[in-house]
């Protein structure tokens, strides 16, 4: 290790290396790994984390059009040869920053994201925070030497890393080789690194003459996989010597398995919030006491009106009558009402009650005839009452005159009930129209029975045979779309999932297929309607993923 990494110190540029288990996010090997240098095109790795992350809160979409500014038009190449005013869509600006590395297309990626390219630098330090990043500071999308513009090989392995988690479908445009960018075809950076090592695919390259020849690279073996930065090689050669040395070196001291920690995701820090107090000069209008006010909840409420229901109309009803008798019938409470109404008396038979309602006032009356009137009792009905369990039965009459109830009350043939049964009579004539419900008859009960309708013989015959018809529960849905083959069922199920979670709308009620055929692993989704499929296959053809409508 030390004879490969001898010739680094001879470069302008400082040596820092940094390896980290990927699985973990564990340190393997480190040299100078927190020394601030410059990143060079490495830069471009926050550029495009910022892209994906704008894509996928749907800030912007990978169709949109960005319009390039003279500034990312007169970018020093490397560059994809951008006019100054002409459009392009924003997938062909990140493969060029990808593969090829170009500082237009990342300079035209800053501007349209975030207006200017100082305002994207500020964001992009902002994401190195929230990711980490603690040694890292930005000021371009593109990575040329400026002041205050620095990174370490540490930071950058965290960022290759939240790559390869964060976004697993954009991952595959640092393993392309070349690719279309719209106005040509570019070709990666990387080649010679991707084709040279096994198991390489990614993820950076980046040159200056002040930071040297920069790499963070990602390898797999087995279940293993890790990511390297490599700071400061004195040429393309020697730094991919370099990092594939220590790729070798650490994939040994690594266990084969272990329990993978995936990055957390990217945590920004509170910003606080700035309340400004206006000041205001005190007015005599302000400044004067309040005058005293009425407070309307310290007030009673309002009494509540009740409005009367039937039990309360019917005591309405029966209090001219009550009252009639009490003022025809007055007498004083001797002694012998007095021990009726203290003592206990047994509940009445219901045969008897009404008997025992009739002795009742006939005695409360001959107590009346032998008394002075001035000595009368105030209440006639309260001893009745009370010796009674249930009230009198109102008086009945379909002719309104109350003659019937007057026979009923008046059984005594003494003067003083004479009285009372006239005093009733006229109760009872001067509320004839408010009684007429009271001496109405009660209803019959309504009869239980339902009588649906009437059969006659000619429809006693059995009922026609019911024909059932039925339609399979996916017509109108047996279209589908095919993603490819793959040589495993695992990779075909993860590109199924991931394009469900991505397409839910389009791919709302479909099933997911894999068919094992004999060139591999054929994954498809199944019961869409004709509209659906092709809806679905032009948004994955959008994002570079093969696809084909299948019909029924």
């Amino acid at each position: 290790m030390l004879a490969v990494l001898a010739p680094a110190t001879l470069s302008a540029a400082p040596f820092a290396a940094y390896v980290m288990d990927a699985r973990t996010g564990q340190p393997i090997y480190k040299q100078n790994a927190d020394t601030r240098l410059h990143p060079a095109s490495l830069t471009k790795m926050m550029t495009l984390y910022l892209a994906f992350t704008a894509v996928e809160r749907g800030q912007v979409r990978l169709d949109s059009q960005f319009t390039i500014s003279s500034n990312a038009a007169a970018e020093p190449p490397s560059k994809l040869g951008l006019r100054a005013g002409q459009k392009i869509e924003l997938r062909y600006l990140l493969r060029a920053a990808a593969i090829k590395s170009a500082n237009d297309a990342a300079t035209a990626i800053g501007e349209g994201l975030a207006g200017s390219e100082a305002a994207f630098g500020q964001q992009m330090t902002a994401m190195a925070r929230a990711l980490g990043m603690q040694n890292t500071q930005f000021r371009n999308a593109n990575g040329l030497t400026q002041d205050g513009h620095f990174s370490t090989a540490h930071d950058m392995t965290i960022l290759g890393r939240h790559l390869f988690y964060d976004f697993p479908q954009y991952y595959n445009l640092f393993s392309r080789r070349s690719a279309d960018a719209g106005i040509s075809k570019v070709s990666s950076t990387n080649k010679r690194f991707l084709d040279g090592y096994s198991g390489a695919d990614g993820i950076k390259t980046g040159y200056t003459r002040a930071a040297g020849f920069n790499l963070t690279a990602s390898a797999q073996r087995g279940n293993k996989r890790l990511i390297a930065t490599v700071f400061g090689g004195t040429s393309t050669a020697q730094r991919n010597q370099v990092m594939g040395e220590l790729l070798d070196s650490s994939f040994t001291r690594i266990p084969d398995r272990v329990r993978e920690t995936r990055p957390s995701p990217p945590r920004f820090a509170a910003q606080q919030k700035i309340v400004r107090r206006a000041q205001v000069a005190p007015t005599v209008a302000a400044t004067a006491p309040e005058p005293q006010q009425l407070v309307l909840s310290a007030s009673e409420p309002p009494a509540r009106v009740r409005r009367p229901t039937a039990s309360t109309a019917a005591i309405a009803v029966a209090d001219p009558l009550a009252e009639a008798v009490r003022q025809a019938t007055r007498a004083p409470i001797t002694a012998k009402s007095l021990n009726l109404a203290a003592s206990t008396r047994p509940p009445l038979r219901p045969l008897a009650q009404r008997a025992a309602v009739a002795d009742a006032l006939a005695t409360a009356v001959a107590a009346a005839e032998s008394a002075t009137p001035s000595a009368q009792s105030p209440s006639l009905a309260a001893p009745v009452l009370e010796a009674s369990d249930r009230p009198v039965p109102a008086p009945r009459s379909r002719t309104g005159n109350g003659q019937a109830s007057t026979a009923a009350v008046a059984q005594p043939d003494s003067g003083q009930a004479d009285a009372v049964a006239q005093a009733v009579a006229e109760a009872s004539a001067e509320s004839a129209g408010t009684m007429s419900l009271l001496a109405s008859p009660a209803p019959k009960p309504r009869s239980e029975t339902v009588i649906l309708a009437a059969m006659g013989e000619g429809d006693i015959s059995e009922p026609a045979a019911l024909e059932i018809v039925s339609r399979p529960s996916g017509s109108g849905r047996s279209w589908g779309i095919a993603l490819g083959r793959f040589g495993s069922q695992v990779e075909a199920e993860k590109l199924l999932l991931r394009t469900a979670l991505q397409d839910g709308t389009a791919l709302e009620g479909a099933d997911r297929r894999i068919a094992d055929t004999a060139r591999g692993f054929e994954a498809a989704f199944v019961n869409l309607s004709k509209a659906d499929a092709h809806l679905a296959c032009e948004r994955l053809k959008a994002r570079s993923q093969e696809c084909r409508v299948t019909g029924p």
